[in-house]
């Protein structure tokens, strides 16, 4: 008599524990789409040589990349719930620094400062596991939707924070968009502290059925190559050209009360709404096709942003943007899980995300010296190249992989 109500009690946990870690990353999230408006545009005006406009934004993805194993171990020993207010606190470290460096104009301290953020941001990637995880199989999909959601949210608070925080301490501009990163990284503690997860099964016995073979053997497969391809140079893209919009907007004559948040609002809501429905698309196409639009989407962006600079022309630049790096990121994923083994989870993914934070660093720097230098045509002309990249490595891993069958 007492297995139902004790089941019960365990899918309301869940449930509230899911819901938790919503709310969480929602309030997390906003805090990252304040950084996409305005560390790039504090850059430019801290920066001595212009074209280090998006170097602490660099430093911030670099970051991420070098903490998510720390972070990943880290929460393995004192748990998730520890972890995520860890990595909290960190940004609320990471949001006093950028808020102090605005304030005396030091660009070097406001590096650092996205250095230290960066660290908290690797963190909150981890959300959606713990969604996962407190989930049972019949509510997951539901549970990740739900985290995702987050996304949403942010995109229409973090701009709009942004845009409201940039004078409130005149003459020190953007100051009031960090100290709010820091109220916000405070509500995320907050809301953290009534947080139960269940406790994790140990897989011990599930890695010890199957041998893991080497890292460049699961690599190699077709479908592991072209997924891993198109998430790092799909992320890759998106935020290289993401990071010059603001950059190339100002130059334009648009401020953030004049377009530059708008536009943001609109690419981030196109990264993040249709995650609600990609899973029901690649289910009913399949993953190649889902990524070969995500392709398609990047190529009317670099047409659209080509065609102009009124507000319109990057709108829908953006928009499409985002678009296609839904695709490309949740479609790859997707069919990188089809590629391993339960022994060889922590290795693959580890290194996708490795590749992955790796090539946004960089491109995140790229974008600023290329849009000072060249030009906003030239961002648009160089992102062709990985653009071409992953349409490439798409038609040879689906004829390879028609020709020899993946593991």
């Amino acid at each position: 008599m007492s297995a139902a109500p004790d089941a019960t009690t365990k899918l309301v946990s869940a449930h509230r524990a899911v819901f938790v870690l919503a709310l969480a990353q929602a309030t997390a999230m906003i805090c990252n789409s304040i950084m996409i408006v305005t560390s790039g545009l504090t850059g430019q005006m801290l920066a001595e040589h212009k074209g280090w406009a998006t170097l602490p934004l660099a430093f911030q993805f670099i970051a991420t990349m070098l903490t998510t194993f720390p972070a990943s171990f880290l929460m393995k020993r004192v748990g998730r719930k520890r972890g995520f207010m860890l990595g909290a606190c960190i940004g609320i470290l990471g949001g006093l620094i950028m808020a102090a460096a605005t304030y005396i104009a030091s660009f070097w301290l406001f590096a650092f400062g996205n250095t230290i953020f960066g660290v908290s941001a690797a963190f909150t990637l981890f959300y959606r596991f713990a969604a996962a995880e407190a989930a049972d199989d019949a509510f997951r999909p539901k549970a990740i939707s739900l985290v995702m959601a987050g996304g949403i949210v942010s995109a229409i608070l973090g701009p709009e924070l942004a845009k409201r925080g940039q004078e409130i301490f005149l003459p020190h501009l953007f100051t009031g968009g960090f100290v709010f990163i820091v109220g916000l990284s405070i509500l995320v503690v907050l809301l953290l502290l009534p947080l139960r997860l269940p406790v994790i099964a140990s897989e011990a016995s599930a890695h010890a059925k199957e041998p893991a073979r080497p890292l460049l053997e699961i690599v190699a497969q077709p479908r592991a190559f072209s997924a891993i391809v198109a998430a790092m140079l799909g992320y890759g893209v998106m935020s290289f050209v993401m990071t010059a919009t603001p950059l190339a907007m100002t130059f334009c004559g648009y401020n953030l009360n004049t377009g530059i948040a708008f536009v943001i609002q609109g690419h981030v809501l196109a990264m993040f709404a249709p995650s609600f429905v990609t899973g029901h698309i690649i289910r009913k196409f399949g993953e190649y096709r889902v990524m070969s639009a995500g392709v398609l989407c990047y190529a009317g962006c670099l047409a659209m942003g080509l065609a102009g600079i009124d507000i319109h022309h990057f709108w829908v630049a953006l928009v499409l943007l985002g678009l296609g790096w839904n695709f490309l990121y949740v479609a790859g994923t997707s069919q990188l899980t089809k590629c391993y083994r339960p022994s060889e989870r922590a290795k693959i993914q580890a290194f996708n995300d490795c590749m992955v934070f790796s090539g946004v660093a960089l491109c995140s720097f790229i974008a600023g010296t290329v849009e000072q230098a060249y030009g906003w045509n030239w961002v648009l002309y160089g992102a062709m190249v990985p653009v071409a990249l992953i349409a490439l490595s798409l038609v040879v891993g689906w004829r390879r992989e028609r020709a020899v069958p993946s593991t």
